[in-house]
């Protein structure tokens, strides 16, 4: 999920988190940023276990091994920015990890059709997690002007998130 910092008219003459943040493009918005782009790994629940913030030119795959070594578990799922039978086959290798993708429509090899459906029932609740975050929680509106206050306020925000969602405390 793209962190924009300014506005694109701004974006090459901003100054806040230089040399930190940079241009990158949202590919589902068409789109360029300035700014951060944020990976988040969520359980089958809907609750966040471990997320990684890089620059916003990062590709998805070079965040997606700090992302799920984290918190190591056995199955996960990412969008279709991860696919890479290369990193599925070194993930599994080295820490035993499933990766899996949807498919995309010009793929040789495709999976059966329930099986595609499945992955879509089931990366649904990553997407709503995402919807909630920037509808509910502003994730995306963060107006820090320092690492360490960023940090604080993305922290908090993904606290009482899982809290609401736990039922521990009402929003």
């Amino acid at each position: 999920m793209p962190i924009e910092l300014c506005h694109a008219a701004r974006m090459y003459r901003v100054k806040r988190f230089q040399g930190i943040a940079d241009i990158g493009l949202c590919a589902s918005k068409k789109q360029w940023y300035y700014g951060f782009k944020f990976h988040l790994q969520v359980t089958d629940q809907g609750l966040p276990m471990g997320y990684v913030v890089t620059e916003a030119s990062c590709h998805d795959r070079t965040a997606a091994e700090t992302v799920m070594t984290q918190i190591p578990h056995r199955y996960n799922l990412g969008d279709k920015g991860f696919i890479s039978s290369e990193l599925q086959k070194k993930l599994y290798e080295e820490y035993q990890i499933a990766f899996w993708t949807p498919s995309r429509k010009n793929q040789k090899h495709r999976p059966s059709e329930s099986w595609e459906k499945w992955l879509k029932q089931k990366r649904k609740v990553i997407e709503t997690v995402f919807s909630v975050l920037v509808d509910q929680y502003r994730i995306t509106e963060i107006r820090a002007n320092s690492i360490s206050g960023f940090e604080v306020a993305l922290d908090g925000i993904l606290l009482v998130y899982s809290l609401v969602t736990l039922g521990l405390v009402e929003r």
